[in-house]
């Protein structure tokens, strides 16, 4: 149920018209009451399946950064930047109940951070042009209004700022895996959006293009330094055999997109 996440998937998803205040709703209440349980925890070094800072150093030297995370979760992340020697720290996620987990977290490894529970694309009172880095891990494929989400992002940071950001690779949730072949069950072109039962809770979700994330950020005026597809085969081969790491073999699960603010 986990490949759900980043794209529409068979029979268990329902396409459906976009409503962003349905989209709010269902979402923070799946965050709130199973998110992490149903889905696990997805945190720093890791970016995804199978691709990890540990050997991609994408956030380069942090010590003394200011920081922001979008979809904060359970504040792993957070600790994992902090521990890197970031000088400021602040969370941003849309689920009241993963704020309390964050705080929770935080404090009991002593680190602080500023944590704002809202939806990413609304004004929330962060300050603008103050930030070095914003990351997100698995969490702007959630947003209702792509644009809006990355314009936002590009207040905060300061000129030269970077964004980085990972998500399911969308051509994932193109394909099924049978008999070791690929073959296609969705167009990568379909952006509708969906929705889908996860543990008894219902999700919003759009399967936006790759081209459709870098033209975005084009135009909230950031420039793409890096796009990683790649998985770690060593990795993969640590996982064992079993559909998932078969299917990651033989093309992208994860993408991470590294860019400057202009």
């Amino acid at each position: 149920m986990k490949n759900i996440i980043g794209g529409r998937g068979g029979e268990e998803a329902e396409i459906i018209s976009m409503d962003e205040d349905e989209a709010y709703r269902r979402n923070g209440n799946f965050w709130d009451m199973v998110g992490s349980e149903a889905l696990g925890v997805t945190a720093l070094p890791q970016y995804g399946a199978f691709v990890t800072e540990e050997k991609l150093h994408l956030l380069g030297d942090i010590a003394d950064k200011k920081i922001l995370e979008i979809g904060c979760g359970n504040g792993h992340s957070l600790k994992y930047v902090s521990e890197m020697g970031a000088s400021e720290l602040w969370g941003l996620d849309i689920s009241p109940m993963q704020i309390e987990r964050t705080r929770e977290y935080i404090l009991s490894q002593g680190i602080e951070a500023k944590l704002i529970c809202a939806p990413m694309e609304k004004a929330c009172g962060i300050p603008e042009d103050y930030f070095d880095i914003v990351y997100a891990v698995y969490s702007i494929g959630w947003t209702t209004d792509l644009n809006a989400v990355l314009g936002k992002i590009a207040s905060y940071l300061k000129q030269d700022g970077i964004f980085i950001f990972s998500w399911s690779h969308p051509i994932h949730k193109c394909v099924t895996l049978e008999e070791d072949k690929l073959i296609f069950c969705n167009s990568y072109f379909d952006e509708s959006w969906y929705s889908a039962s996860v543990s008894d809770q219902k999700i919003m979700l759009s399967n936006r293009k790759l081209s459709t994330y870098i033209n975005a950020l084009a135009e909230a005026g950031f420039v793409v330094e890096k796009l990683i597809e790649e998985s770690d085969q060593a990795m993969i081969e640590e996982a064992g055999y079993n559909e998932f790491s078969q299917k990651a073999r033989l093309l992208p699960v994860t993408f991470v997109i590294r860019a400057r603010k202009l």
